[in-house]
């Protein structure tokens, strides 16, 4: 057995001085629980993604004094840190062996991930070679996350060279499913390589990244022997099983003879934390992002637009979640269109969150812009120009509160109104970050659902109402976009699995309907670009991980090659 400590951090991009002390308080909790080496995350001391700092010297040299600091906080435990090396102008992503004060080895790691949200191959080179750590207790190799993914990547290899535990640190995102997906792609590497494998993982928010943490030890046959909670700060130590020794000699495997301390007091007991059910995990995921954005960016509260409906309900829930009651501030802007409904359903969620409130009627702003914009606008009827205008007083409205007492101001809008351009530039989408931005519709409901089983918070008739903005008389979303169940379903077809006209239509939808939508989607890319960010919870969002030239005639597969009429540049 060995005995791990899994040091799952939540650390700040660019804070060296707060990531150098967290990493120093699980050095020292870690031994005194008598652990005999300690795994921290990917790129622990920077912060991941550090991104263009890298290209900084300045930063890349504070970051290496950092470590030298991490390692002198060290004592016989072995500890593996993430770090920044650079070897010449040439940078690599990787990780220290620590031990007594001293680093005794670097691992760089090999395979760069470069897509989706990944870029890594702007910044680091692959490492090659490895090192291995030949203990009293095991031989023991070092690897950093995506090493991990490829079947016979250096996680493999190392278990062919003769590692009985690699230990695996990382910096890997959420979304949805990728819990389960982790653990069965570890469990078939350890069966593979022979080799307990000890996977740490960082936690918390970072623009739009949520790392959700959920460390785990899997054995050398792929059982399960250890699951840390999700979204949770946390050390915790483990005895970790040793594969069979055994392998062969290998060229380019260094091997490294390194003590360890006994292991001291009885067995931990290892965690076991269940895979929240989707509804959950995704909230979490939501609570986390929107905690650690207003945090790490030095807000104390935030202010949201309260319409009565269901977006700005959950967000406002999801707020006072993430930050407690006292720092959200909910402001009612009702037009001539509001319903009384709207109102005493947005007073009684304040009233059930115990968030503050403000009242601030447009109707006089409106009519005063009407006036105001009659001789520009002529004699042509009421329409989309009108609608927006009142959306856009509420952005105006909600900035200059946010400026006034220095609240952040998160946006409502949901993925699908995001996909299909159903949402008002300077208006609705105005804001620093925007919560829902890849949770569509459809899910929205399942989360304040979920929620509402929790503690009631959204009342009954915000999830029972048809959704509408209100901008005209007796307005309903559907008035403009298919039903949500069938809009999402073709959504998510043709964003997250980037299927095309006739894929969608042979799952059975109709061919109008998805041609329409998906022009909808195209023709939406310039609001998006302009859009805050927000947490990411699918494996497509919007931004990082789907990126389509805005001017773009393309549109959805055969049949669909030509310029289209400009779009509303609402």
């Amino acid at each position: 057995m060995l005995r791990v400590a899994l040091a799952q951090l939540n650390q700040t991009v660019g804070d060296l001085d707060g990531n150098v002390e967290r990493l120093r308080r699980a050095l020292k909790e870690a031994d005194q629980a008598g652990a005999q080496l300690v795994a921290a995350p990917e790129l622990a001391v920077t912060g991941y993604p550090p991104e263009d700092l890298v290209f900084k010297p300045s930063f890349v040299a504070a970051n290496r004094a950092a470590l030298e600091e991490v390692a002198g906080a060290t004592g016989d435990a072995v500890a593996v840190i993430g770090f920044v090396d650079r070897s010449g102008d040439t940078l690599y992503n990787a990780a220290a062996v620590c031990r007594q004060g001293r680093v005794l080895a670097i691992y760089h790691k090999h395979l760069l991930p470069n897509y989706g949200v990944f870029d890594e191959r702007r910044y680091f080179r692959p490492g090659r070679g490895h090192t291995l750590l030949d203990t009293p207790a095991g031989v023991i190799g070092v690897s950093i996350c995506e090493d991990a993914w490829e079947p016979d990547g250096p996680v493999v290899a190392q278990g062919d060279a003769g590692a009985q535990v690699v230990i695996n640190i990382n910096a890997s995102p959420f979304h949805k499913g990728k819990a389960d997906e982790r653990i069965d792609m570890l469990a078939e590497r350890a069966r593979r390589a022979g080799a307990a494998i000890v996977y740490v993982n960082m936690v918390g928010g970072q623009d739009e990244l949520v790392f959700d943490g959920a460390s785990l030890v899997l054995g050398p046959g792929g059982e399960l022997v250890a699951r840390l909670p999700s979204f949770e700060e946390q050390v915790a130590v483990v005895d970790v099983p040793v594969g069979s020794p055994g392998g062969r000699r290998h060229p380019s495997v260094r091997h490294l003879r390194v003590d360890l301390p006994e292991a001291r007091g009885p067995a931990p007991v290892p965690p076991h934390a269940d895979i929240p059910e989707p509804a959950a995990e995704i909230y979490g995921a939501l609570v986390t992002g929107l905690r650690d954005y207003v945090i790490k960016n030095g807000f104390h509260e935030v202010v949201v637009g309260l319409s009565g409906g269901i977006d700005s309900s959950l967000t406002a829930t999801v707020a006072a979640d993430a930050l407690g009651p006292d720092a959200v501030l909910g402001v009612l802007m009702p037009s001539p269109f509001s319903t009384e409904h709207s109102l005493s359903d947005a007073r009684r969620l304040a009233a059930e969150l115990g968030i503050r409130n403000a009242l601030i009627r447009i109707d006089g702003i409106y009519e005063a812009y009407l006036d105001a914009l009659r001789g520009a606008f002529g004699p042509h009827p009421e329409g989309v120009a009108e609608e927006n205008i009142q959306a856009r007083i509420r952005g105006n409205l909600l900035m200059a509160v946010s400026n006034r007492w220095g609240h952040l101001l998160v946006a409502t809008g949901n993925k699908s109104e995001m996909a299909c351009g159903y949402a008002t530039l300077y208006g609705d989408m105005a804001g620093g970050y925007a919560l829902l931005k890849d949770v569509f519709k459809t899910e929205v409901y399942a989360l304040a659902r979920w929620r509402n089983a929790q503690t009631p918070a959204i009342p009954d008739n915000v999830l029972t109402k048809a959704p509408s903005a209100e901008l005209r008389p007796d307005q309903k979303d559907e008035d403009s976009l298919p039903p949500y169940p069938l809009l999402d379903g073709i959504l998510e077809r043709y964003i997250e699995r980037d299927l095309d006209i006739d894929a969608i239509v042979g799952d059975g939808y109709d061919r109008d309907t998805v041609r329409r939508v998906i022009e909808l989607v195209d023709r939406a890319e310039y609001k998006r670009r302009q859009a805050p960010p927000g947490p990411k919870v699918t494996t497509k969002a919007f931004g990082r991980d789907r990126r389509l030239p805005i001017t773009n005639a393309w549109r959805g597969g055969p049949g669909g090659r030509g310029l289209v009429e400009s779009p509303d540049q609402g």
